[in-house]
């Protein structure tokens, strides 16, 4: 049996790699020079990662024939140097965000201008910190609930689940539900159109959030009705994944590396941050739960729960729960992990998965 640590490893490179289900595919950030038309430089000095403290230093190679008269610098296409020679360059890369970083440089030769980029990793400095669990309680979960978002509502679950199709061709319905969380029982269900894919759910201020997968929009209702109060565009053209909220503004997920801050009002971004562990920038970020100024977060297709620092995107925490899906009943549309709500009375956990007959009350430790 592999240990917590080994399954880490693999766990963060898998982020990277293949293709999930429903649609939803894996992607790898390139970590290469950056396509270009064989400009008549390069960069030296360059490493591929970089860490809090580090600083850049380079240079450009360029070749005989190329006469300098100026080099602009560029990170993320903001400038940060402007050299009339082939000087070296330093930059302290604790001014930006976690994530991949694109450099870039335009040479200045005889009225004529080219340029290259390269892209490098600037990564937390400390490995996630392994955490364990003890089971609590195990109860009763609607096995044909596709589930994308669970959150408490004062004594019981608000639970949003999609239309995923499953291997037996079987279709779920999108909806918003109010559920017992020791019973499963159903209090109270509002069914979505089936052209709509529901996502990740978050309440605040008395109203409940509701993202689509690909329909670019949010449901907002009104938490005590569940009756549809608007919709609201999101501010790019993007699928919607995860939420979650900080009592103040909301943090959407959309399949990237990337964690939005959005305005609850009109679903403007506000910022964002790029979420990475000390060896790899990860992305698959799916449903999010806000936890004592921690985003605690599914990672899709994979069975594990991080804890994310909502300032700079660090993952500071890793919780392997494989385990749980063992103890569910297996079935030909058995799916991932995906379901997280604290409960704040009891300072635990209830976490299931997507067409899972089960909801497990777990208690985390060190």
């Amino acid at each position: 049996m592999k240990t917590i640590p080994s399954l880490f490893l693999l766990t963060v490179a898998s982020l990277f790699i293949g293709c999930g289900e429903n649609g939803k595919k894996k992607t790898s950030p390139s970590l290469d020079t950056l396509p270009k038309n064989n400009p008549n430089f390069s960069f030296e000095g360059i490493k591929q990662d970089y860490t809090t403290n580090e600083e850049l230093s380079f240079q450009i190679t360029r070749t005989p024939n190329l006469k300098v008269d100026s080099i602009h610098y560029y990170i993320n296409d903001k400038p940060i140097a402007k050299v009339l020679e082939n000087t070296r360059i330093t930059y302290r890369l604790s001014q930006e965000k976690f994530g991949k970083q694109i450099i870039k440089a335009i040479v200045f030769s005889n009225g004529e201008s080219e340029e290259n980029t390269v892209n490098i990793d600037f990564l937390p400095p400390n490995p996630p910190q392994i955490l364990t669990y003890r089971i609590v309680n195990t109860y009763p979960h609607d096995i044909k609930a596709f589930t994308q978002g669970l959150e408490f509502f004062g004594d019981n679950l608000m639970e949003s689940t999609g239309n995923g199709v499953g291997v037996s061709g079987s279709k779920g319905k999108s909806s918003i539900r109010i559920v017992n969380p020791k019973t499963g029982e159903l209090i109270k269900k509002v069914e979505l159109a089936d052209s709509i894919f529901g996502e990740g759910a978050t309440i605040l201020n008395g109203k409940l959030y509701q993202l689509t997968y690909k329909n670019n929009l949010a449901y907002v209702y009104d938490m005590a009705t569940l009756k549809t109060i608007k919709t609201l565009p999101y501010f790019q053209n993007m699928e919607g994944w995860g939420l979650t909220s900080d009592g103040k503004n909301l943090y959407m997920s959309d399949g990237s590396e990337n964690i939005y801050v959005l305005n609850p009002n009109n679903f403007s971004k506000i910022d964002y941050i790029r979420v990475a562990t000390n060896e790899k920038i990860v992305n698959q970020i799916n449903e999010m739960e806000w936890v004592k100024g921690k985003i605690y977060a599914n990672f899709f297709m994979e069975d594990v729960m991080g804890i994310i620092n909502p300032k700079t995107g660090a993952i500071e925490g890793l919780v392997d729960l494989s385990k749980l899906r063992e103890n569910v009943t297996q079935h030909v549309d058995l799916d991932v992990l995906n379901g997280i709500a604290y409960n704040k009375k009891s300072n635990t956990f209830f976490v299931t998965g997507k067409n899972w007959d089960k909801t497990f009350e777990i208690q985390l430790s060190d």
